[in-house]
């Protein structure tokens, strides 16, 4: 790990500066993005420049994780900072609108209440694949504003918006073809959406610039259909492969995105004390032509390819640029990192499961954030448990458990477990300790939603 500097050189001016005006914050994410599809990961295939500013104008890290190898969980872990299966959220949701408990429950204390109750305007725009039911959507979950779509996924192409509401649905993927919302009101649009998306984000930084703010702003690119406008495609006319090249222009429409949302914090001054967090919601997925080069597996699986992804931080008020961070931490860390540098209160009835990043950021603490991190995908059986560089994975129920060291093979192609059954048992017992703590799903699941039966 290259050297971090100490909080101590910053000076005391900015100091000063950040703690009488907290600073706003950006969650940027994206859908199925394979981890080495991006240019600050290494790709030269498809170039990110925008998102590249973030990790080279920030920290970027390389053993970052998310908490589940699937959308659903993964965001309400992220949106929550606790492990989601405390709550029961341990598969994607039923996309019924009928289902009141399908989604992130309302007693759990998200992002967006939290930083409403320290006076921030809050924002999502985009996926939010929490709960579609009236009771369970962002208005009612402590946004002030969302522009977007309640399910998993969406088409792209503004032509093919024909369902009027989710309700109306007909048919297995229906969902993915409704209006958009402003926030609970059904509204036209004429422009890919990815691009929609963007100049929201810009409109959202512009209207509430002058106070304190938190986006999350949830991109559904690169998640299928694969749909992309010409503008797009154009760029990369040495991609043969018909889906790797649409892939590669959806990726490109939202790095676009993210570039105008971070020049409009550069128009209004206050890119210095705006927090930008950019990460993938999972592994690249088997269907879109994503590629998670040099790590194994892929979207649904517990291999570092399901779970590892791209993550950067910027914030020039108190974090260097330009530094890579290798200690693993997760996607439940955001949470605990903003409320510490925004001095917010959490309930201690329902505390968070990250870490604060910070002292280990500003270098006033040099070990690992994490002495070890869990996974589990209960519809699999599946089980993962990674303590210092040595990882123990079952892939699959039933399955012989293995141990990879991934300082030595990232790849996860060398299986330990024969020579340190000592440890495979040890490290499952912690797991199954970690475990216990988890309530059993609490809604039904994505695909239970018969749309044909009588409502």
């Amino acid at each position: 790990m290259r050297k971090i500097i100490p909080i101590f050189l910053l000076t005391f001016a900015t100091l000063v500066s950040v703690e009488a005006n907290p600073p706003n914050v950006i969650v940027i994410i994206s859908d199925d993005q394979g981890y080495a599809d991006v240019g600050f990961n290494g790709s030269d295939e498809i170039l990110t420049p925008n998102i590249d500013r973030i990790a080279h104008e920030g920290l970027r890290f390389t053993s970052a994780y998310v908490t589940h190898p699937v959308c659903g969980p993964s965001r309400a872990g992220l949106l929550t900072g606790r492990d989601q299966g405390r709550f029961g959220f341990r598969k994607n949701p039923t996309l019924s609108p009928f289902e009141p408990t399908a989604g992130l429950p309302p007693a759990e204390d998200n992002f967006a209440e939290i930083m409403n109750r320290g006076g921030y305007r809050t924002g999502i725009i985009g996926k939010w694949h929490m709960g579609t039911h009236v009771d369970l959507r962002p208005n009612v979950q402590g946004f002030d504003e969302f522009f977007g779509f309640l399910a998993g996924g969406h088409t792209f192409f503004p032509e093919l918006l024909t369902y009027p509401d989710i309700e109306s649905s007909d048919k297995p993927n229906a969902w993915y073809y409704t209006k958009l919302l402003r926030n609970e009101t059904r509204i036209e649009v004429d422009d890919y959406i990815t691009d929609e998306l963007s100049d929201e984000a810009v409109d959202f930084v512009r209207r509430n610039h002058d106070g304190s703010f938190f986006l999350y702003l949830a991109y559904h690119a690169p998640h299928t259909p694969m749909e992309a406008t010409e503008k797009y495609l154009s760029r990369f006319p040495d991609i043969e492969d018909k889906t790797r090249r649409i892939y590669a222009a959806m990726i490109s429409s939202m790095d676009d995105g993210i570039g105008r949302v971070l020049d409009e914090l550069d128009t209004h001054g206050i890119a210095e004390n705006t927090m930008v967090f950019f990460l993938g919601d999972n592994g690249g997925a088997r269907n879109n032509a994503s590629v998670n080069t040099p790590l194994r597996g892929y979207k649904g699986q517990l291999f570092e390819g399901g779970i590892r992804v791209p993550f950067a931080l910027r914030w020039p008020a108190m974090l260097p640029g330009g530094e890579d961070f290798d200690h693993p931490i997760t996607a439940l860390d955001i949470l605990a990192t903003v409320t510490a540098a925004a001095n917010l209160p959490i309930d201690p009835a329902k505390p968070l499961d990250g870490v604060n990043l910070l002292p280990y950021l500003t270098g006033k603490k040099d070990q690992a954030p994490h002495d070890i991190l869990f996974w589990e995908v209960l519809s699999r059986g599946s089980k993962a448990v990674r303590q210092g560089n040595m990882k123990v994975i079952v892939p699959l129920a039933g399955d012989e458990p293995e141990l990879y060291n991934l300082s030595l093979d990232l790849g996860e192609t060398h299986n330990l477990a024969t020579q340190r059954p000592e440890l495979v048992e040890e490290l499952l017992a912690r797991h199954a300790e970690w475990e216990a703590g988890f309530i059993p799903q609490a809604f039904p699941p994505l695909g239970s939603w018969d749309v044909s039966a009588p409502r």
